[in-house]
């Protein structure tokens, strides 16, 4: 997890790689908007959230020479800072390209082709609920809670 600006990016699948990645994604993204609307029930302020999910490759390594980083970049990191910038607050926006790998385990609503910045069109979901049928488990074996 880093921070950009007012953003935290979250990556699954690294250092070690994960089948499961885009699935752990969208499952994280549910409990942070979860925790957020428990949060507005009971506090004076209530924050909104914007979720971006994009699969891919990336590049990934410590950066620095006096304070050291993890960092991740690439063209995968763009791609779901765009899911990011074109999404709806309390909402999870995913690209055509995660929608493949989440589609047997959650419903979801296309959105269509959203213009993003520096690339071709992309085909974008929202993320609805886990499907009634499914029952994730975690890479321990203990089932997801579901949502």
């Amino acid at each position: 997890i880093k921070t950009i600006g007012d953003s935290y990016m979250a990556v699954c699948g690294l250092p070690k790689k994960s089948n499961a990645h885009a699935v752990q994604c969208v499952i994280a993204a549910f409990d942070m908007l979860d925790f957020l609307e428990k949060r507005k029930k009971n506090s004076d302020i209530g924050w909104e959230m914007r979720v971006g999910i994009h699969s891919g490759p990336l590049v990934a390594g410590v950066v620095g020479t006096k304070k050291f980083t993890y960092d991740v970049w690439g063209d995968t990191v763009n791609t779901a800072s765009r899911m990011e910038s074109q999404g709806v607050p309390g909402k999870i926006n995913i690209s055509g390209h995660t929608y493949k790998y989440v589609r047997d385990y959650f419903d979801c609503n296309y959105r269509g082709k959203v213009s993003a910045k520096n690339k071709e069109d992309i085909d974008m979901y929202f993320v609805d609920k886990i499907k009634e049928d499914k029952i994730l488990f975690q890479e321990g074996g203990q089932p997801f809670k579901k949502m």
